[in-house]
C-alpha cells in the first residue's frame, strides 16, 4: 500500500505532539469512540492512528462525507462546460418530471440542490421514496416545496442523489467511474467502494468507502486549491466556491447540530468555527483549516454527543506552532498501541444455541434466529440461521466474510452468558451479542442509516431501498 502523502514528525512541521498526547487522553477518558485519526500539517502526517481492529489498509464507510466527493464531481462537469449552477433539474433529467409538477419544482437548480436550499420542509429523502419507489428524483420533485427556493437551508438528502444522476447524465458515466478517471486514479487512490440503491446506482449522498489517508488526502488537494502535485485536478474557483458560504444553517433540535454546524452551508460542505469540513454521520469527517494548514481526517462510530470536530479545536488548535519534540517519540508509540477493548471473559470450550429475541431496542437480527455457539481452537465459530460460520476469538480479533462483508470479531464466557462483538470493519456499526441458556439478544452500537437488518449491511455491495433509476 503506497503512501498518498508524506510523513514528517509534529516537531518538524510545528506541531505540540504533547497536544495530540492530551486529545488521546480525553477520547480515552470520555469513551469516545474514534476508528482513526490522521493529522496533516504543512501537506506532512505528523499524527496517525488506528484503533484495533480498524487498520490502515482498510476503507471505511463515510456516510454523507460522500456529499463532498460528489460536489467535486460536479464542479468538474461543470468545469468541462457540461453543466452550470443555474441549469434546472427538469430540464438535465427531463424524463422524470412528473405531469404535474410544481412551478418552484421547475425553478430548482443545480444551485439550489448543490446549497439545499430547494424549499422543503424536510428531508425528502423518506416521503420521496414513498411517492415514487421506482423514481426517487421524481418523488423528489412531488414531495411538497414549503419555503420559497434559495431561502432556507434543510438537510436534504435526495438533493445530492438528483446531482449525481445529473454528473451522469451529462458526462455519459457513472459517477464512481467518473470520480475514478478524473480525481482518485490521478492521485493514487485505487481502493475506493461504493454501496448502491437495488438498480446499481451509487447513492452519491452516502456509501463511499475510503481509506483514512484517501480522506486526508482529498482535504489536502482541498487546502491546495484543488492542486495535487503539479496537476491542478480540481478548478482552484470550484473548491473556494464550494467551501464558501451560501446559506445559514439554522438551529435544530438534533444533538449533533453543534455551534460548529451553524456557522454556514457551502455546496455539500460544513463552514466551521475555523476553516470547514465534510460530514458523515457517527462522526466521519474531513476537516480542513486553511488559517493553520491543517488537515485532520477521522473515522468513528460517535453517539448523539458528536464531540468533533470541537474536541480538535479545545486540543489540536492550542498544539500549533508549539513544538514540542521530546514528545515524539511517546506520540507515535501510543498511536502504534490504539486499540478497542476486547469482550473480556473465559475461553471455555463450550457450546450454546439460543434464538433471537429481537424486543429490544436496536437489535440487529429477527425473532426466532437461531444462534449457535461452537468452540474452535482460541475461540469460537458462530452460526446465524443458514448463513456461513462468523469466526469469533478469544481475547484477540478474528475475522470472516460469510456473506461478503468482512466482520471482525471477539468474544468470551461471562459465567453462563457468552458475549461476542461483532464488528462490521468497513463501517461504523458493531453488533453486541449475548448468549444465554434458551435466548440470544443482537443489538447495534448505533443502527445503521440503511436499517438495522444486519444481514444487509453484511452484504457488499450494499444494495438497499426499491429500485430507482
Amino acid at each position: 500500500m503506497s503512501a498518498l502523502l508524506p510523513r514528517s514528525t509534529p516537531a518538524a512541521s510545528g506541531m505540540s505532539s504533547r497536544a495530540i498526547i492530551a486529545l488521546l487522553d480525553h477520547i480515552e477518558a470520555e469513551s469516545i469512540e474514534l476508528h482513526s485519526i490522521m493529522v496533516v500539517r504543512r501537506g506532512h502526517v505528523v499524527a496517525e492512528g488506528w484503533w484495533a481492529p480498524y487498520s490502515a489498509d482498510r476503507p471505511h464507510l463515510l456516510y454523507s462525507l460522500t456529499k463532498s466527493f460528489t460536489s467535486t464531481a460536479v464542479g468538474l462537469v461543470i468545469a468541462d462546460g457540461l453543466l452550470s449552477l443555474d441549469d434546472r433539474l427538469v430540464d438535465v433529467l427531463p424524463e422524470h418530471v412528473p405531469d404535474d409538477v410544481s412551478e418552484q419544482g421547475r425553478r430548482i437548480t443545480v444551485h439550489h440542490l448543490l446549497s439545499m436550499t430547494v424549499g422543503h420542509a424536510e428531508d425528502s429523502l423518506g416521503p420521496a421514496w414513498e411517492l415514487e419507489p421506482a423514481d426517487l428524483v421524481k418523488g423528489f420533485l412531488r414531495v411538497p416545496f414549503t419555503e420559497p427556493e434559495g431561502t432556507r437551508h434543510i438537510y436534504d438528502n435526495a438533493t445530492t442523489f438528483i446531482l449525481a444522476r445529473m454528473v451522469e447524465r451529462v458526462t455519459g458515466r457513472g459517477l464512481p467511474e467518473f470520480l475514478d478517471e478524473r480525481l482518485f486514479r490521478p492521485m493514487g487512490i485505487e481502493h475506493a467502494e461504493w454501496d448502491r440503491v437495488a438498480s446499481g446506482l451509487a447513492f452519491g449522498f452516502h456509501g463511499l468507502h475510503l481509506r483514512t489517508e484517501a480522506v486526508a488526502a482529498f482535504g489536502e488537494l482541498l487546502l491546495r486549491g484543488g492542486r495535487w502535485g503539479d496537476r491542478q485536478l480540481v478548478p482552484r474557483d470550484w473548491v473556494e466556491l464550494a467551501t464558501s458560504q451560501h446559506i445559514e444553517t439554522l438551529p435544530v433540535e438534533d444533538a449533533w447540530a453543534s455551534s460548529d454546524f451553524l456557522c454556514g452551508y457551502g455546496y455539500q460542505f460544513w463552514r466551521s468555527r475555523h476553516g470547514y469540513f465534510g460530514n458523515g454521520a457517527f462522526g466521519q469527517q474531513c476537516i480542513v483549516v486553511p488559517e493553520h494548514d491543517l488537515i485532520i481526517a477521522v473515522t468513528s462510530a460517535l453517539d448523539e454527543r458528536q464531540p468533533i470536530p470541537g474536541i480538535f479545536w479545545d486540543f489540536v488548535l492550542p498544539g500549533i506552532d508549539e513544538a514540542t519534540p521530546e514528545y515524539d517519540a511517546v506520540l507515535a508509540d501510543r498511536l502504534r498501541k490504539l486499540s478497542l477493548a476486547p469482550v473480556s471473559g473465559e475461553g471455555l470450550t463450550r457450546s450454546a444455541k439460543a434464538t433471537i429475541d429481537a424486543s429490544v431496542e436496536n437489535s440487529a437480527l429477527p425473532s426466532g434466529t437461531t444462534v449457535v455457539v461452537d468452540p474452535v481452537d482460541g475461540g469460537w465459530r458462530l452460526t446465524v440461521g443458514s448463513w456461513p460460520a462468523i469466526e469469533v476469538g478469544h481475547v484477540e480479533w478474528r475475522e470472516s466474510s460469510p456473506l461478503g462483508r468482512p466482520v471482525v470479531a471477539t468474544g468470551g464466557w461471562q459465567g453462563d452468558t457468552f458475549r461476542a462483538d461483532l464488528y462490521v470493519i468497513t463501517t461504523p456499526h458493531h453488533v453486541r451479542l449475548i448468549v444465554n441458556a434458551t435466548t440470544a439478544t443482537a443489538t447495534w452500537n448505533g443502527v445503521p442509516l440503511t436499517g438495522p437488518n444486519l444481514q444487509l449491511l453484511l452484504q457488499s455491495p450494499l444494495m438497499t431501498r426499491p429500485d430507482v433509476s
